[in-house]
């Protein structure tokens, strides 16, 4: 019996991968206003029916798309062997570059279908910008308990103020439809800017004397 609940749940998460990459691909090439819940389960060869198991209406695909491998980047961010800050700008040019290789049409609907919070039905969508912003806290705080960052790191204002840098990026880069690269601009920003705002939380790192280096 157990056996064959667990074929079922892997026959399941199966089906929802595929109804998740089917949907990807469409979106990316039409937008979501112009692709159908029936565009989508026709070319997964299932039914409407079986969509409405996973998902109560199309915008909710937007997210789901990206969830799992946004919490992918944070987890191997965290996971990195070098110091804090290669951690953190690691997070943060995948967290962008990941956005960008999904597609401006796609990160276009989400920000559609999110930047009005009354509006939003799914409440992982509402909860994007807290989620996004507790694992840029996650950041901040294991550098502090590696003692990397000062004990006295204002870890929420620093974690907001990343944040807002991630998602003003994000909304000028649709603003332009994409006429830069997303990643890059991120790159650009922890190469010449995050060193001097993280600075004054960074504590001195030991060199091969035993001595401590100015961060």
């Amino acid at each position: 019996m157990s056996e064959k609940m667990t074929n079922r749940k892997i026959a399941a998460l199966e089906t929802k991968r595929k109804l998740l990459e089917t949907a990807k691909i469409i979106i990316r090439e039409k937008g979501l206003v112009n692709t159908s819940i029936e565009e989508i389960t026709k070319a997964c060869g299932v039914s409407n029916g079986t969509f409405y198991t996973y998902f109560k209406r199309k915008e909710d695909v937007v997210f789901a798309i990206s969830s799992d491998m946004f919490r992918e980047i944070y987890e191997k961010a965290q996971s990195c062997e070098g110091p804090f800050m290669d951690r953190l700008a690691f997070y943060m040019v995948n967290f962008s570059g990941h956005i960008e290789r999904d597609g401006l049409k796609l990160c276009q609907e989400w920000v559609r279908n999110t930047v009005d919070p009354d509006l939003v039905e799914n409440p992982y969508d509402k909860e994007k910008l807290g989620m996004d912003n507790d694992s840029m806290k996650g950041m901040i705080k294991k550098g502090v308990e590696r003692g990397e960052l000062k004990e006295d790191t204002p870890i929420d204002a620093l974690a907001a103020a990343l944040t807002d840098v991630l998602y003003g990026e994000m909304l000028c880069w649709d603003m332009a439809g994409g006429a830069y690269s997303f990643e890059e601009r991120t790159k650009t920003f922890c190469t010449m800017f995050l060193p001097a705002m993280m600075k004054p939380y960074l504590n001195p790192v030991p060199n091969k004397k035993g001595e401590n280096d100015d961060a």
